[in-house]
């Protein structure tokens, strides 16, 4: 699966009094296509916290906004893993509408010892399947 997308839909509390996406919202929506994206692939955050004491958080994330979603807009959040490193992955995320290209970002994700959130090689058995995934 080099490739994911997650569909959502654009609810009143998503926008502004104009009924445009708030420009933060873009980010939660892209979080929450890392988290379905990693469900697909078999690994639960919660799981991976638990069994193996490890979480990913955003280390850096550049975002462009190209047009703007409204209220009760259908779109596509999209995830590709570009790279995996020992402790870190960096993603190209994009958000669509009817293909149309909204807002894309490239986000690099480090991997984290779950009780001192330092830096922590990303399991093994993680990595050899994100490996996998981009080449």
């Amino acid at each position: 699966m080099a490739e994911f997308s997650w569909p959502l839909r654009i609810y009143y509390e998503d926008t502004d009094c104009g009924g445009v996406v708030y420009h933060a919202k873009y980010l939660c929506f892209m979080e929450r296509a890392r988290s379905e994206w990693l469900r697909a692939l078999g690994f639960e955050q919660d799981v991976l916290r638990q069994e193996l004491a490890v979480l990913f958080a955003v280390a850096r994330i550049t975002v462009e906004f190209l047009a703007p979603a409204r209220f009760n807009d259908q779109l596509e959040v999209g995830v590709r893993l570009v790279r995996a490193r020992r402790v870190s992955l960096n993603l190209a995320q994009e958000i669509r509408r009817a293909g149309e290209l909204l807002c894309r970002a490239e986000v690099q994700v480090a991997c984290l010892q779950a009780e001192s959130l330092r830096p922590h090689p990303i399991p093994s058995q993680l990595l050899a399947e994100f490996r996998s995934l981009s080449l």
